[in-house]
């Protein structure tokens, strides 16, 4: 498929008002999270719900990060989701959970996020 970025936003789902733009994000449908800078995280006043919670990384090694939720924003599009906050070194990431959520999906000749299309009842 190949890898491209894309920009988004991050939202306090709690406070709309409290954001902040992460404006080159890898779109990576092999992670299931999206990651995002702890720092951004911080100061929108996202909670870390979840402590230490594992992640095995592409090279085998075990990590643990914590996940708060937030609203993730690409373009007119919009979804509440768990988000990691990535440290230093971590990569930042659009994972394939909130695409899903988003209703995106990935055109690979194009190297962009494209409209999914109706969504499935059953």
């Amino acid at each position: 498929m190949g890898t491209f970025y894309t920009g988004c936003m991050i939202q306090n789902h709690v406070d709309r008002t409290r954001s902040a733009k992460i404006p080159k994000i890898l779109v990576d449908t092999g992670s299931e999270y999206t990651w995002a800078p702890e720092a951004f995280l911080d100061r929108i006043g996202v909670e870390r719900e979840k402590k230490d919670l594992p992640f095995v990384m592409a090279n085998g090694q075990q990590i643990t990060r914590s996940v708060g939720f937030a609203i993730i924003r690409v373009g007119k599009y919009f979804t509440i989701d768990e988000v990691v906050f990535a440290e230093k070194g971590d990569l930042l990431l659009l994972g394939a959970r909130t695409l899903e959520g988003l209703n995106l999906s990935v055109d690979p000749r194009q190297k962009k996020l494209v409209a999914a299309g109706p969504l499935p009842v059953a």
